[in-house]
């Protein structure tokens, strides 16, 4: 196995380990979902906090898997024509459509993120709301991790694609979509 392929494998592994943890935050704001609720309209109680902890967990769900996804060709592409492609067509869809379009974005984001997310470090940024979460400095800096995350995974879709290209690995089957 050569360096890039390893390299490959530990960005595969952490996008899978990291995804698989945090897909557990799915599973908690349903029930904290239906904690608020039952609280709001069978006890008349109202909380700010679990309010907003599941904003804070849909927003760190989606923006941590988004590596995860991309591990395992789930995000949206006009699949009219890659599903038909051969092997080596997908591995050049793969390869340029990360050098020119997913980095690029990636890279867009970060820089336009950054100091947005340093402004709100700088004045440990809370909820508006007194019982509120006082932790929207922490949820911003989930924008750079998703944007370094995207881009990991990037780096192993090109590796992959010129292993495949050269004929040093053979293409991972794709699960057929769910119709």
């Amino acid at each position: 196995m050569t360096a890039l392929a390893r390299i490959a494998g530990w960005i595969d592994t952490l996008n899978e380990g990291i995804g698989r943890a945090v897909s557990w935050l799915a599973l908690l704001m349903v029930l904290v979902q239906f904690i608020v609720v039952l609280q709001r309209y069978v006890f008349g109680i109202g909380s700010i906090f679990m309010q907003e902890s599941i904003v804070y967990m849909h927003g760190t769900l989606f923006m941590l898997v988004a590596g995860y996804t991309l591990l395992h060709n789930g995000h949206v592409r006009v699949d009219v024509f890659y599903r038909t492609m051969k092997p080596q067509a997908k591995a050049w869809v793969d390869l340029l459509g990360t050098l020119f379009l997913l980095w690029p974005v990636c890279y867009l984001i970060f820089t336009v993120s950054l100091p947005y997310v340093e402004a709100s470090w700088a004045v440990r940024e809370g909820s508006r709301e007194t019982s509120g979460i006082q932790g929207v400095y922490l949820l911003k800096s989930v924008i750079l991790v998703f944007v370094v995350l995207l881009a990991l995974q990037g780096l192993s879709t090109i590796i992959h694609a010129m292993r495949i290209l050269s004929g040093a690995e053979k293409p991972v089957e794709e699960a057929s979509p769910i119709l």
